[in-house]
Order: structure tokens, then sequence, then C-alpha cells
């Protein structure tokens, strides 16, 4: 089953190919209308199901309008509306599901409940993000990175921030797309060793500086991500800010980046807090290219996914 469960259980083969289609798909649509359909509809007939058990913008909207460009259609399912692993298990719903819909997408907290529906739907299944991994977002990011600069294997990434899910599937990009990541955090937010583990082990140079200023040194891409989760209680946010203030990506820290490297932010953003505004808003900043590159990166995903 083609399932995109996470960038590192993907090859790098079929990972390229998504972006080469990515990249065409976006082309085709250029200036038409927003709700103008894809030419060829290769998801007409198709029902795909979107699961949130965690609030989202971008993941709801792009996947969405994705598959209704497609000629697809969607059921978009909260949390609240389901008794997923609560009234019935998690096997018991995939299988439910696997009846209705011809793909399901899930947005959720614990890997567990997207291994476990994966396991055992007999559809494919898609990781929209959960508490270890966020794969459709650095998808989006490195269609991005490419399309303003080329090929990004050999360039230098740095990470400005907590070790989170993000981070990780970066780290599971470096490892299936050749290019060398620094990571800048304090110590306490350190990233889960397996991940630098297994993208060394695939050949890439994982590094973890604790100096802003020498880990952003001549990088090709500056990411950062917000600081706390919509989750946290007040005092870990507060405890968050006062570890990562000395990482926050400002035209000062820029300025020790390579003079054409890009910004990125996969969103929403803290303006002030993990980046300012003179960044997001700069020259260096492709957040905005970053953002709708979810809707043209998904699309592909979903076509691989259904082997369309």
């Amino acid at each position: 089953m083609p399932h995109f469960l996470d960038i590192n259980k993907t090859d790098p083969a079929d990972l390229r190919a998504m972006l080469t289609r990515a990249a065409a798909m976006k082309s085709a649509r250029a200036g038409q209308p927003r709700g103008t359909p894809d030419a060829d509809q290769p998801l007409k007939n198709h029902m795909v199901a979107l699961i949130f058990e965690k609030p989202s913008t971008r993941t709801r909207v792009s996947f969405d309008v994705g598959v209704r460009q497609m000629g697809g259609q969607t059921m978009v399912l909260s949390g609240n509306e389901m008794q997923l692993g609560h009234g019935e298990t998690i096997a018991d719903t995939a299988r439910v599901l696997s009846r209705y819909v011809d793909l399901i997408m899930i947005r959720t907290f614990e890997e567990d409940v997207l291994l476990e529906l994966a396991e055992h739907a007999s559809v494919p299944v898609i990781n929209g993000l959960t508490n270890r991994s966020h794969p459709c977002q650095i998808m989006a990011d490195i269609l991005t990175y490419e399309e303003h600069r080329g090929p990004i294997a050999g360039k230098k990434v740095t990470w400005c921030g907590d070790g989170n899910n993000v981070f990780a599937s970066f780290a599971h990009a470096a490892g299936q797309f050749g290019f060398d990541l620094t990571f800048a955090g304090p110590p306490t937010l350190d990233p889960e060793q397996v991940f630098l583990d297994e993208a060394r082990a695939r050949g890439a140079t994982v590094t973890i500086e604790r100096d802003p200023v020498r880990a952003v040194t001549g990088a090709d891409l500056v990411v950062t991500d917000t600081w706390v989760s919509m989750h946290d209680s007040q005092s870990a946010k507060e405890r968050r800010h006062n570890q990562l203030r000395p990482y926050q990506v400002n035209d000062d820290l820029m300025a020790h980046a390579r003079p054409d490297a890009l910004f990125m932010h996969c969103l929403p953003a803290h303006r002030e807090e993990e980046v300012t505004s003179a960044v997001m808003d700069g020259p260096h900043s492709v957040v905005f290219d970053e953002a709708e590159n979810r809707l043209h990166a998904q699309k592909a995903i979903l076509r691989y996914c259904l082997g369309l």
C-alpha cells in the first residue's frame, strides 16, 4: 500500500518524482483563477477523508482545495465528530473508513494513531502531521527551495529553535535528498537522537551548534518555527521563550548566512518572537511561496498514493 507516512519511509526516487510532478502541476495552473479545475481530473470519482484531531489552517485548506482541483471530493472530520481510539478502536475505524473512501489523510497527536490507522486501512494513508513529524510540510519546503535556487543536494540548511516535529522531517529529508543540516538550539530542546543518527547513516552531515551565529554562517537556507505549542501552559511558554530567545531569526543573524540565502517558516508565525517582521517580509523570505506550495506538493503526494 503506497502510504505517505514519513519522508524516510518513502523511496528517494518516488520523492523526487513527486516534486517533479508538483512543479509541473503548479506550472500548468499558472495564471488561472483559483477555482479553475485541473485540465486532467485524476481524482474524479474519488473520495478523500480528511481527519483533524489537531486544529489546522494550511493543512485543511490545501488538502481540500487540492482534492477539489483534481476532481475529487472530500469529507472533513474532526476529532469531536469521531470515536477515533475512544468509543471504537483505531483499527476498526480504519477498516470502516476504507469501505467508504479511497484515501485517508490524518492530522493527529500521537504517531501510534497514524501507524495503527495505516496498518489496518486497506486504502492509502497520508501523514498530515503528528507530534513526531510533518512530512508534507518539508516536501513543500524543498519544492520551494528548488524553484528559487535549484537542487538542494549539497546545500547547508540551518534550523534555529526547538528540535520539534518539523525539524525531524527536515532530518529525514537530509538523508533522502542529500543536503547538510545544522541544528541551532538549547540542549534542553534537542531533537531525538534517532533522527540525527538515521540522517547520518544515509550520508548526510548533521551538526548541532549552540552558537546561532556559527550555525547560520554560510547557510543556504535558514528555517525556524514557533517556540510554543498551542497546548503549552503559560509557565511552559515562558520557559521556552527564555531558552530560545538567543535563537531568534533577525536581520543581524541572517547577515551571517549566504547573501542569497532563503528564509522559511511553516507558519503560523509569532512575529517578533522566533522571527522578526523585518525578516518575514524581507528579501530572504519565501514563506508565502512555501505556504502555497503545500497545495502543489500535496497534490503530487495524493496522486502518488492513489497511483494516478
